[in-house]
């Protein structure tokens, strides 16, 4: 506990002293570090297991020495050499595989700030391509830098990685229901020689920082340009870059706060946890990201309501998630069925078709955004020209009905600076509807 919390304060400090410059420096030399580490700890380890055939024959016959009698918790799944898994029994089962994660995919890399933020950094459009061309062939080494040497860890490791007995776990790992999460430093302390030993741990330290930095600074960017600004309209940079900083130490405490959660609530296994949350809050913004995108009858009102609703689902969820724990290995499942027999993939799914009836249906129930507004702004509008809008002085008339008279109101948008002083800033950009 104590450990993580230090590790986060770290991070604070890197970002407070050097922002989005510091992140993308840092990103680009631990990237690097961590594609050529863990190239050589995949070797290290199919080496020592016999190569695939070999990590086949162990994998399935990876029992730990202490078992919960009548249970098959300790049995490797039959299924684990299977992409496409049981539509009901798998643990990944394939439809939500192939529909579930392309919802958290699209708003992972179409919408999530923390892609977005490095896109917009770029020097220019072709290099902002080019980096999230580069960035999804890299999404490919996963299955061998991290897949692979997991089920190495738990064919060579069975007692530790693979252990089902409560006590046992405990004190290997602290959890009750299993210590899947050590299979990586598992095979990293006992595998990797003195040198690259502390290499690998630099590598997996650097994924750590990766992550964090750039979610810090990406809600410092939010919380500055879409809030900050529209409380303090003639705030000044000096007060922006200072409330933008004050705002990461708030999140280091909030996320030193929530590291005791996450210990108790990841069932064991933590890829579980962040798939299953990103579930419950991504859904919605995709629907929206989609709809405003390919269809131009969506306006503010759906997307504002829709957004509340989907949000509002997920979240309920996600309390109910913490609330009932995972049981341990051979306890009764008492959760409620929307957890035990709705699995998160396809609740994503339904929470984003839901989502889109929403949106639709009160975008069709409230004035449309008028044709001349959505130059450059979806699909079917992308050619139409419209000229450049200096966003400091502008004022845009938004879709939204007065109660009162039944005319448009005049809704202020957020200032922007210039691309100057952009790297100054938490993050204001001067922009162009169209080029």
């Amino acid at each position: 506990m104590w450990g993580h919390a230090l590790f986060v304060v770290c991070l604070s400090v890197i970002l407070l002293t050097g922002g989005l410059t510091a992140v993308i420096y840092t990103d680009a030399l631990q990237t690097l570090i961590m594609v050529l580490g863990a190239l050589v700890l995949m070797f290290i380890g199919f080496e020592k297991v016999g190569w695939y055939e070999g990590l086949k024959e162990k994998y399935n016959t990876a029992i730990p020495k202490v078992i919960v009698p009548n249970t098959t918790c300790h049995l490797p799944r039959e299924d684990a050499f299977h992409l496409f898994r049981d539509a009901v029994t798998g643990d990944i089962p394939w439809p939500g595989l192939i529909f579930g994660l392309s919802v958290l995919a699209l708003w992972c890399w179409c919408t999530d700030q923390v892609i977005v933020q490095r896109s917009l950094s770029a020097k220019n459009l072709s290099h902002a391509k080019g980096g999230s061309v580069l960035g999804g062939y890299l999404k490919i080494f996963p299955m061998f830098f991290i897949v692979m040497p997991g089920m190495i860890s738990r064919a060579l490791y069975p007692d530790e990685v693979g252990c089902v007995d409560p006590s046992i776990c405990r004190k290997i790992c602290g959890a009750a229901v299993g210590c899947s999460n050590i299979a990586y430093p598992k095979l990293v302390v006992e595998l990797m020689p003195d040198g690259l030993r502390g290499l690998m741990i630099a590598v997996m330290m650097a994924a750590l920082m990766s992550s964090l930095t750039s979610i810090f600074n990406s809600s410092s960017t939010l919380f500055v340009i879409d809030i900050w600004q529209r409380i303090r309209k003639n705030a000044s940079e000096q007060e922006l870059m200072i409330v933008g900083r004050v705002f990461i130490l708030i999140l280091v405490v909030i996320s030193i706060l929530w590291i005791p959660i996450i210990q108790s609530a990841n069932s064991g296994k933590l890829f579980d946890y962040i798939q299953s949350i990103t579930s419950y809050l991504a859904p919605p913004i995709t629907a929206l990201f989609i709809l405003a995108i390919f269809c131009k009858r969506i306006n503010e009102p759906g997307a504002f309501w829709g957004l509340v609703f989907g949000l509002a689902i997920g979240l309920i969820r996600m309390i109910i998630e913490f609330i009932y724990s995972a049981p341990s290995c051979g306890e009764e499942d008492r959760r409620p069925a929307v957890l035990k027999d709705l699995h998160y993939l396809y609740f994503a799914l339904i929470l984003c078709v839901l989502t889109t009836i929403v949106i639709v249906l009160i975008s069709l129930c409230t004035p449309p955004i008028p044709e001349e507004k959505l130059a450059c702004l979806t699909w079917w509008t992308r050619h139409k020209k419209s000229p450049d809008i200096d966003l400091k002085n502008y004022k845009s008339e938004s879709a939204q009905m007065n109660p009162a008279n039944g005319e448009h109101d005049l809704v202020e948008s957020a200032d922007a600076c210039s691309k100057e002083d952009a790297g100054r800033g938490p993050g204001c950009v001067q922009a162009h509807l169209c080029a």
